[in-house]
């Protein structure tokens, strides 16, 4: 925290990245993490809030204005690979450090949405619970998140949509778990995961043919 502390020491307004990022709990597709850095004072866009107490036509509205209005701003996808690689925690944090990394140069601190901030970071950091409702720029990065996560799963829908990615973006829904039952994973689920995992299991067990009772030949 010394550089953050030694800022509001001089009494200078704090250049600050907001992170946060949307798709830790579905079964499928990635984890979108996103930084976003405003110039001090004012921020110049009405109407942030969380990103989950927006309807999507907002977050559309607001996430170009954010791009067209941010000093900086960066958006990383973390794949299904590296979540089943390195389980969604630590593949959360990898993506927050690689998006921090991108920007940290322009910034005083960085407030992650969560409580807890990854290892290593080369400036100083904050985590805030329920950062999402509490700063804009963590707001901010919050609808950047969700509004690329949703178009990458749309995306997604019109590759796959036996799976209607369009309509539960992933998440563990009757429609998309009775989808997995029926087809089983496709190539962007997420395998680590159990609901998954039992897909790949019926996949792979031999399917059972009653036998028939013997008759004699007419």
């Amino acid at each position: 925290m010394a550089l953050g502390l030694a800022s509001r020491e001089r009494g200078a307004p704090l250049r600050v990245a907001g992170v946060d990022e949307a798709g830790r709990g579905p079964l499928a597709g990635p984890v979108v993490v996103a930084a976003v850095v405003f110039a001090p004072g004012r921020t110049p866009i009405n109407g942030l809030d969380d990103s989950k107490q927006l309807t999507a036509q907002r977050r559309e509205v607001l996430y170009e204005r954010i791009i067209e209005r941010a000093l900086a701003w960066h958006i990383e996808f973390v794949t299904h690979d590296e979540i089943d690689r390195l389980n969604i925690y630590h593949a959360t944090m990898a993506g927050m450090s690689r998006s921090i990394a991108c920007l940290h140069h322009r910034v005083d601190v960085v407030r992650i949405d969560g409580n807890a901030l990854p290892r290593g970071l080369p400036c100083a950091a904050e985590a805030w619970i329920n950062g999402d409702a509490r700063d804009r720029s963590i707001m901010a990065a919050s609808i950047l998140a969700k509004v690329s996560r949703d178009r990458y799963m749309q995306s997604l829908h019109e590759r796959f949509p036996l799976y209607r990615f369009d309509q539960h973006k992933g998440y563990s829904t009757p429609v998309h778990l009775a989808a997995l039952r029926e087809h089983g994973p496709c190539p962007e689920h997420r395998r680590s995961f159990a609901p998954v995992q039992a897909a790949c299991r019926a996949e792979a067990e031999p399917l059972a043919i009653a036998e028939l009772p013997l008759t004699a030949p007419a």
